[in-house]
């Protein structure tokens, strides 16, 4: 197996645009059938040996919709047994819409169902467009999703290596499926005051000072996958810290995005040791400008148990 093989966006973009449907569509039934969790950590997705899973949500009946990116089908089950196996191939977004929904009623599921009836894509824009209704999005290439899946694999053991360099309170390593990017954050302990005008979202997610960092695999407006860091409220300052390499910093008007290609960890020669080298040198550039105790929070292959 090749570790970190080339997935070039212009090469999957349709087949990328229809699969970002149908896991919005999955993580939908996430966001109503699971209990809420600080940060909204309830509603991403988590990896697993063959693709991505909600993992195990409502109480009666609990159930669970895997994604399974070897066999290229969604498998949806409950914890009495009950299975049903919705294909990825061949679909638009509007048929596997319905097969999800036979599929969660199926299984015994049916507020699950009745939850994405009228649902609409999240923040792309065909959004006042009803899954139902999108007959448009019906490319898929499964060598191209089965690339994106070992990619995403190994960027999430590069995250959780990461990860385990931080003692204080982290998220997990998990794949969102709004903006289908993976990403790891860390917090502080300053509380964040947000107005009335901030939407429920963002106030949650941001309730907290944090450093977020992560990988996406492109979109129109940076056509190629990249690993990013962010800091949140964005400190004074911040893009005048180094990034190590190619690196940047990106200006998104009211704040920077600092970036580094997936091509570039590629072409280094150790492309596990380039992207930490960068998320490190993210983090460390957020958490000087924003004061964070670096030293206090710092841990050496997640042991935090010093001997004396």
């Amino acid at each position: 197996m090749e570790h970190f093989e080339a997935a070039p966006y212009d090469d999957w973009q349709h087949t990328k645009e229809t699969l970002h449907r149908f896991v919005q569509i999955v993580g939908k039934v996430r966001l109503a059938a699971s209990v809420r969790r600080n940060h909204w950590w309830n509603v991403p997705f988590h990896l697993t040996a063959s693709g991505i899973t909600t993992r195990p949500m409502g109480f009666d009946p609990t159930f669970a919709i895997d994604f399974d990116f070897i066999d290229h089908r969604a498998i949806v089950q409950n914890t009495d047994g009950r299975r049903a196996s919705v294909a990825l191939v061949g679909q638009s977004v509007a048929s596997f819409h319905g097969d999800l929904l036979e599929a969660l009623r199926f299984i015994g599921a049916p507020e699950a169902a009745e939850s994405i009836v009228d649902a609409h894509p999240f923040d792309l824009p065909d959004a006042g467009r009803a899954f139902a209704d999108d007959t448009e999005h019906d490319a898929y290439d499964p060598v191209a999703v089965s690339r994106y899946w070992r990619v995403l694999s190994d960027v999430n053991l590069v995250l959780e290596e990461f990860s385990g360099r931080f003692s204080g309170k982290t998220s997990p390593v998990h794949h969102f499926w709004h903006t289908f990017d993976i990403a790891a954050t860390r917090f502080s302990d300053v509380v964040v005051p947000h107005t009335a005008e901030s939407d429920p979202v963002t106030r949650e997610a941001y309730s907290r000072e944090v450093i977020s960092v992560g990988f996406w695999f492109g979109d129109p407006s940076y056509p190629a996958p990249a690993w990013y860091a962010y800091t949140s409220p964005e400190p004074e300052g911040l893009a005048d810290e180094p990034l190590p390499g190619s690196a940047q910093w990106l200006d998104r008007g009211a704040s920077h995005l600092a970036v580094l290609s997936y091509d570039a960890t590629r072409e280094s020669g150790d492309p596990r040791a380039a992207a930490l080298e960068f998320l490190q040198a993210a983090y460390e550039a957020g958490a000087r400008r924003a004061g964070w105790d670096i030293e206090r929070y710092a841990c050496v292959d997640g042991v935090t148990a010093a001997i004396l």
